[in-house]
Formats: C-alpha cells, sequence, structure tokens
C-alpha cells in the first residue's frame, strides 16, 4: 500500500484515460466535455506530483524513482502539456480535429513521458518511451484526410522506430555487459575497460538524440513539425523534449558516470552539429513551423553543451535552459494559432506583414518572444543561455562557448527578420481577433514571464539548484 502512494499521479492518470474513453464512447458529441475533464485530470494530477515526499525514494526493486528532479520535470510535463491543450482549443474545433481521441492521445503520451522520468532501469524506461511514442505516431497522422498530416506521421513513425530499434539494441547490449538493468547496478559494473558497454551508450545516445531531434538525428522534426497540425507540432516542440533531456540527464550521470570520457565527446559533438545547423538551415525559410523546427534543433543543441560539462552546475542550467526555453515557445506558438482569417489559419512568415498597424498589441507579444528567443537581454532567453555558456566556460570547453556564441549571433538573424516583417512591411489583410481565453492566457502568461525575468532571476536558480542526480 505505501509503494502504491508513490506512484499516485501515474495511477490517476490511467485510471483517467481509461474512464474518459469509457465516456467519449458512450456520450454524443462529447469533446468538449472530454478536453475539460483532460485539463481537469493534468490539473489534479499537478497537485498529486506537489505532495510526493521530498526525499529520495525508490521502489518496485529499485526501478522506479521519486526525487527532486523527477517531481520537477513531472510537474513541468504536465503543466505544458495544460497549456497546449488551452491554447490549441480554438484549432482543433476550427479544423475538425475535435474528436474525442485527441485530449487522450495527449494524455496517453504524457503518462508515457511520466514512466521516463522516474524511471531507474532500463525496461521501464523503454516502456515509458513507447507509449509515449505510440500516441506520438497517432497525433501526428490525426488528420488523416491531409496528405501532409498522413505523410508527417508515416516519416515520424518510420524514423522513429529505427530510433527506438537502436536504442533498444543498445540496452540489450549494455545488459549482456553489466548483467543488469537497473541504473545503480549499471554503474557499478560499468568501467571504460568495458568496450561492449561503450558500444550500448553510443546506441542509447543515438536514440535518445532523436527523440530531442540533435543533429544529425533531426531528419524528421521539420517535415513532421510542418505537416502535423498545429496543435500537435505545439505539443512536439514543449512536452516531449522535457521527458526525452530528463532521461539524458538521468543516464549520462547514473548509469553512465564513470564513462564520462566516452560519453562526453560526443554529447560535445552533438551540441556543436545541433547549434549550427540549427542557425543557418532557418535562414531561407518561409514556413514559420519549419522555421520553428530548425529553431528547436538549435535550441536544444545549447541545452546538451550543459550537459556535456560533466558537472552539477551544468546539468542545473539545462534545466534552467529547458524551463525558459519551454515558456518562450509557448509563447511563439500562440502566436502562431492567432494567425487566422475567415477560419484559415496561416503559417507563410510573409502572412505577417504589417501585424503591427492591425494588431499592435500580438505583434508586441510577438516581437518580446522572438527578441527572447534569439536571446537579446534583459529578456529570459539571455538569461538562459548566459547559465549554458556560464557553466561550459566553467568547464574549460572555450571552444563549445565561442561556437556556441557565434550560432546564437546567427540566429538571430531569422528572429529579427521575421520582426522586420511585423513592423516595416506592407499590412496585409487583419487576422481575426475573437481569440478564447484559453489562447489569451497562456499567451499573456508566457510574455509577461519571458518579460519580467530579470527583475528576479534567482528564483528558477533557487529552485533547480536543489536538484541532485542520484
Amino acid at each position: 500500500m505505501q509503494t502504491i502512494i508513490y506512484i499516485l499521479p501515474e495511477l490517476f492518470l490511467s485510471l483517467s484515460i481509461m474512464t474518459l474513453l469509457i465516456l467519449g464512447v458512450f456520450i454524443k458529441k462529447s469533446f468538449k466535455i472530454i478536453n475539460a475533464l483532460t485539463i481537469l485530470s493534468l490539473i489534479f494530477g499537478i497537485v498529486l506530483v506537489l505532495n510526493q515526499p521530498q526525499d529520495v525514494i525508490k521502489i518496485f526493486n529499485d526501478s522506479y524513482i521519486i526525487d527532486e528532479l523527477s517531481i520537477f520535470m513531472k510537474v513541468l510535463t504536465l503543466l505544458f502539456c495544460l497549456f497546449i491543450l488551452l491554447i490549441s482549443a480554438d484549432y482543433v474545433k476550427r479544423t475538425n480535429t475535435d474528436k474525442i481521441e485527441y485530449p487522450i492521445l495527449i494524455m496517453s503520451s504524457t503518462l508515457g513521458m511520466l514512466l521516463m522520468i522516474s524511471s531507474y532501469d532500463l525496461i521501464v524506461f523503454y516502456l515509458g518511451l513507447e507509449l509515449q511514442s505510440l500516441c506520438l505516431y497517432i497525433l501526428a497522422s490525426f488528420r488523416r484526410d491531409d496528405e501532409k498530416s498522413t505523410e508527417a506521421g508515416l516519416k515520424y513513425f518510420v524514423l522513429s522506430a529505427l530510433a527506438s530499434g537502436l536504442l533498444l539494441y543498445g540496452c540489450s547490449l549494455i545488459y549482456g555487459f553489466t548483467g543488469s538493468t537497473n541504473f545503480h547496478v549499471i554503474a557499478n559494473n560499468l568501467d571504460s575497460a568495458n568496450t561492449g558497454a561503450v558500444f550500448g551508450i553510443v546506441f542509447i545516445i543515438v536514440g535518445l538524440a532523436f527523440k530531442i531531434s540533435a543533429v544529425p538525428f533531426h531528419m524528421w522534426t521539420p517535415d513532421v513539425y510542418e505537416g502535423a497540425p498545429t496543435s500537435v507540432t505545439s505539443f512536439f516542440a514543449l512536452v516531449p523534449k522535457i521527458a526525452a533531456l530528463s532521461v539524458f540527464i538521468r543516464f549520462m550521470y547514473v548509469p553512465f558516470l564513470n564513462v564520462i570520457e566516452q560519453w562526453q565527446t560526443i554529447i560535445i559533438f552533438l551540441s556543436i552539429a545541433s547549434m549550427i545547423l540549427g542557425a543557418v538551415a532557418a535562414i531561407g525559410q518561409d514556413n514559420i513551423k519549419r522555421l520553428m523546427a530548425y529553431s528547436s534543433i538549435g535550441h536544444m543543441g545549447y541545452a546538451l553543451a550543459g550537459l556535456a560539462t560533466g558537472t552539477n552546475s551544468g546539468i542545473q542550467s539545462t534545466i534552467i535552459y529547458l524551463t525558459i526555453y519551454l515558456v518562450m515557445n509557448l509563447g511563439a506558438f500562440g502566436c502562431i494559432f492567432m494567425m487566422k482569417r475567415e477560419n484559415i489559419f496561416y503559417e507563410n512568415i510573409n502572412d505577417l506583414s504589417g501585424l503591427s498597424k492591425n494588431h499592435p498589441l500580438l505583434a508586441l507579444g510577438f516581437l518580446i518572444i522572438l527578441f527572447s528567443l534569439a536571446g537579446i537581454p534583459p529578456l529570459a532567453g539571455f538569461f538562459a543561455k548566459f547559465y549554458i555558456f556560464m557553466a561550459v566556460i566553467e568547464s574549460k570547453m572555450f571552444v563549445l562557448a565561442i561556437i556556441g556564441l557565434i550560432t546564437t549571433v546567427v540566429s538571430a538573424f531569422y528572429y529579427l527578420r521575421i520582426i522586420k516583417i511585423i513592423y516595416f512591411d506592407k499590412p496585409k489583410k487583419p487576422f481575426e481577433e475573437n481569440y478564447e481565453w484559453g489562447l489569451k492566457i497562456p499567451l499573456i502568461f508566457s510574455t509577461i514571464l519571458t518579460l519580467i525575468y530579470f527583475v528576479h532571476p534567482s528564483i528558477l536558480i533557487e529552485i533547480v539548484s536543489s536538484i541532485i542526480i542520484y
């Protein structure tokens, strides 16, 4: 009974998913009810996670861990899943994707992410990963009559299945050469002389790099972001990144800490390649969702730079970076959802022409978000990069820091280009203004938080500084 108390959030979400599925079948035109109940379930899930004990607790033969890292990441996952459902409600209704399966699949995927975040065993981790991935395959191709959505789902399925296969092969090599699937036992049995296990680590890194769309395993990202419904793209851009980076941190600093020399170079390469491609490839994009895909790749490069340091301050800077990235991207997608005229949602960057003349407040919000994504002080995005570069410089990785700074300057070009189009180009026909509060509130929250973060930046540092990896 004591064990069940520790997994109450996961149990509650599982029961909610099954209950909502049954309700959806028996209630006609039940999307609004199911969506509202999903939102309430996520809110209650956050309360349950926050009520978990602050001590480090390992259950089910040490295969599942509850600690400060898992609690923080689970709250982020549930909170941003909630925000996605709120900001995409109007889009889902207008594009006829308001089927009961949509919120249920999102919650099922979120349940898989919670399992990944708390996993302390390769088998539990893989089960969580597959639950998350299966739901994402369906969500990407949710609009069955749309060619682009079907193509996005198929591409993601094929490439993700390949990455999952490589990851599973890596897990089997680790088990074969260390004799266990438990993270703590692997850490005790692993050393740099164990060549087979090192090969396993490489395969696992490949699988995880695919999940966070790090170069060179990013191929699916622009196509899936563009082809999937925008509501699903916003989910892809935010929530799975939390679980994938949590697992990355846990893997690198628990079972594989003893062989840091073997994997550190790989992470540095992934970081540099992601930063460079994210900065350069986005320059020629006209579709704003493709641009956000390359932006996401670049940002994951910066997050990996903190992870590559091999220090506690590096991990904490990565977690801070991820949190600020989520807030900024929430605002960016909130603005994208507002690009609609006569029930048509526009995705071309040039459709933002002269936005400041027709919608000055929306233009101002977009301006703040884009400046923050570019890392312009004193906005939150500047502090996110500042913490990362400080951790990298403290670890004497000067080349990584210099490349990071150069790519920041290059990436500023395409953010400033959008601002130029918004403020200086000839105005086009105005967008609709009858936005729902579900879209306005997260957008206002994101913009204000990004703008005033500099007033008291130590709040986030204080929260994250208590996180120690076990």
